[in-house]
């Protein structure tokens, strides 16, 4: 059986180097991952930590592709749960004028976590978009 596959669109208007800093960046991702943060170096092969706001490690996984800043793909599975195929997540970053597309997909989640996940990268990309557009708009104001 296949599993579900999460497929989310974006357009956001900063560069492709604003939006890869903010997709691996530590002190970025706590402003959008509710508080929580991505902890990697980013190299092909290295493990990805999700690390929530009281400091313990919530899921893991690998680095799969990096190839800075237009393809982002590693795989996590929670730390609470053993067993499970481990999701892939993968960001594609693509220049448009002013803007960039941002094209997230997320595969093999189980049929339980896929409402939530969905939600869950929904919020969390609306919140970055917001983020750095707002930044974007404050810097041409300052």
């Amino acid at each position: 059986m296949n599993k579900p596959t999460f497929v989310y669109v974006t357009y956001i208007a900063t560069t492709l180097e604003q939006l890869w800093e903010a997709i691996v960046s530590e002190e970025f991702t706590q402003q959008y991952w509710s508080g929580g943060q991505l902890q990697s170096d980013w190299q092909v092969g290295s493990s990805v930590q999700h690390v929530n706001q009281d400091g313990e490690t919530e899921s893991i996984g690998e680095v799969l592709e990096s190839q800075a800043p237009q393809l982002l793909s590693y795989t996590f599975s929670s730390s609470d749960v053993t067993g499970t195929v481990p999701c892939h997540v993968r960001f594609k970053l693509e220049q448009y004028g002013p803007k960039v597309k941002l094209t997230l997909i997320q595969t093999a989640l189980d049929v339980q976590s896929s409402m939530t996940m969905s939600y869950r990268w929904k919020k969390s990309v609306s919140y970055l978009k917001r983020l750095l557009e707002i930044e974007d708009v404050l810097a041409l104001v300052a």
